[in-house]
């Protein structure tokens, strides 16, 4: 299964329980959640690591990844950004990237993010 996959079956795993109201679990299939968050990005630029959102669903993948940028000086400010997951019938899913495009980092988030989304689990 890949990582995008289990993270959408965990998110519908834990809304299942809270309807049953099966604390157990929802709290199993939450830690599992946590540590499937350890595989995403962190450091490198993404500083303060990859979130997912609480408005996540199993049908939408939000994740919080803000870039700290440099420039010969050093550190030179941060751009906030969203990686939005949404299933695809053609190519397995889409990944779009809100944000400021500041040196054309929407496209280094992607090529970093889709093979991470990809990684088997």
């Amino acid at each position: 299964m890949k990582l995008y996959q289990k993270i959408a079956s965990l998110l519908k795993s834990i809304e299942s329980c809270r309807n049953t109201g099966n604390k157990e679990w929802e709290a199993n299939h939450a830690a599992t959640l946590e540590d499937l968050m350890e595989e995403m990005p962190s450091g490198s630029g993404i500083d303060c690591g990859t979130k997912l959102l609480d408005n996540s669903t199993p049908d939408r993948l939000i994740f919080q990844a803000d870039f700290h940028h440099m420039d010969e000086n050093g550190y030179d400010g941060w751009t906030e950004h969203q990686i939005i997951v949404t299933p695809s019938l053609a190519y397995g899913f889409n990944v779009r990237i809100t944000g400021r495009n500041r040196n054309e980092i929407k496209d280094y988030l992607a090529d970093l993010f889709n093979p991470i989304f990809n990684m088997e689990v």
